[in-house]
Order: C-alpha cells, then structure tokens, then sequence
C-alpha cells in the first residue's frame, strides 16, 4: 500500500461530490492515504475539511509561489493558525517559481524577491511549529530557482527538512538537496517515454530518500497522459519506478511509507 505524498483534492476539477469516491477509488488501488496541500490562504479551508471529513487525507499548508503577490504582508497569523490544525503535517506548498512571467504591476525581479521573502517566512513558521516543508522550483531554463531555494534551505537544515516535490532530474540536480539532508518525490512524468531524466534519478535515488506523489489533478501518468489525474493513479507511478529499479511493489512500498512517515510525522498506517 502506498501514501499518494503530494494532492490538490481542494482543485476545482474535482467536486464536492465526488470526492468520496475519489477516496474510495484510491484505497481500491492500494493508495490508503493521501496529502492534500492549499496553495493560498483562501485554499487552506477547503482542504482542512477534506481532511476533517475524510481519516486517511491529511493537509499541508502554504502559499504557492505563483500566489505570492495575491497574499497580503500579515497573511502569516491566518496561516499558522490553519497550520495549528491537527490534520495539518506540513508546511506547504511554497517555493520558488521563475517560470511563469510576473504578473501585471511588478518586474521579475520584485516578484521573485517576493517569492524568496515568503519562502524563508514559511521555513520559519516550519521550524516553530516543528514541521517538515514541501518546496516547488520551476525555471524556463537554466536551475536559478532550485539554487536560490537551496540557498534559503541551507540556512534551516538542521531544524525543517525540505522534498523538493514533482523533481524532474537530472540526477545531478538531487545531489545537493540530498546533501542537505533533503528527499525528493515523482509524479507520473517518470512514466513519460521523453522523461527520461527522471526516471533515470528515479532509479539512482537511495532508498529513504524519495517519495511517490500525483501532483493531481495535473500530470496523469501513462496510460492516463492527459486525463484528470487522481490518487488511484499512484500505483502506475510505483508499477513504473519498482520496474525500472528491479524492485518489487512491496519491497518500494516498504521504504517509500518509511520516508513517508518519517517526514509527515506518521506512527502507524492506517
């Protein structure tokens, strides 16, 4: 059985309705729990209820990037206190977006310092609460914003351990998260023929120092490319990587649920 580490059950591509099925549908396919992540303040609620109402989903809490210059300077006190929620085992999702072009009335320059100022706030908040943090880093070219976080990452280290989630490759690109005591996570890109990158880091990683996510709704992994994704969909993430690392299910779910556990502060499976 295995833990999809990384969801978006609060997305509008899923309804209310539906997402007891969603769940259900899940566990049928071996994934019996599942992380759910806000991206912004007015996405913490939704995601809190469905970890209310739901046991195996849990709820981590941030402010995505791309949502940096939507949220207000005191937003830090709402957030903490959804943080405080006890369905609530990570900080997150932040991080560091040069991708996407800033939006209208700042320069790339002031959008990123943005993004750098509320990724460090949000280690910080980490560090009080005594949680772990979930890091998205995304450049059009070139590996500035994986730099800059691991810049700001350094700094807390000893204290808030970081994945950097949905990690692409190469495997060049992991050694210094690792080194920092970090873990990584992959979506279904490993399944995709041209990702070779990552699945190849998928295949290199150690043992205890990745987990397995669906980043869904977004990313369905073959043979779903292109389709809704979902929890379920998990399994052909773990069928692809086990695969690929001549290991059977059972033996990557054994250690990928240790990671697990581990960094979300679980004591028992479900």
């Amino acid at each position: 059985m295995f833990t999809d580490s990384h969801c978006h059950l609060a997305s509008h591509k899923f309804t209310k309705e539906e997402l007891k099925t969603i769940v259900l549908d899940a566990k049928a396919n071996g994934i019996y729990r599942m992380v759910t992540l806000a991206t912004s303040l007015e996405d913490c609620p939704a995601n809190i209820a469905i970890a209310e109402n739901f046991p195996e989903v849990f709820c981590a809490i941030g402010i995505h990037p791309c949502d940096v210059h939507l949220t207000p300077d005191n937003y830090l006190e709402e957030l903490t206190s959804f943080a405080l929620h006890p369905k609530c085992v990570a900080i997150g999702e932040t991080g560091l977006d040069y991708f996407h072009p800033a939006p209208e009335g700042w320069t790339d320059e002031s959008y990123h310092q943005r993004q750098r100022e509320l990724l460090r706030q949000h280690f910080l908040l980490a560090k009080k609460l005594n949680k772990n943090i979930v890091i998205h880093t995304r450049d059009k070219s070139g590996k500035q914003s994986l730099y800059d976080a691991l810049e700001i990452y350094r700094e807390f280290a000893n204290d808030v351990q970081a994945v950097f989630h949905c990690f692409l490759g190469p495997w060049e690109n992991a050694t210094p998260i690792l080194e920092l005591g970090g873990l990584i996570s992959f979506t279904g890109i490993t399944t995709f023929k041209s990702a070779k990158d990552c699945l190849a880091a998928a295949t290199s990683v150690p043992k205890g120092k990745f987990m397995l996510e669906t980043d869904s709704p977004y990313l369905a992994p073959t043979p779903h490319r292109g389709k809704r994704n979902e929890p379920a969909f998990t399994k052909y993430i773990a069928q692809h990587i086990a695969t690929s690392r001549n290991e059977s299910l059972d033996e990557l779910a054994q250690h990928t649920e240790e990671t697990v556990n581990d960094f979300f502060g679980f004591h028992t499976n479900i």
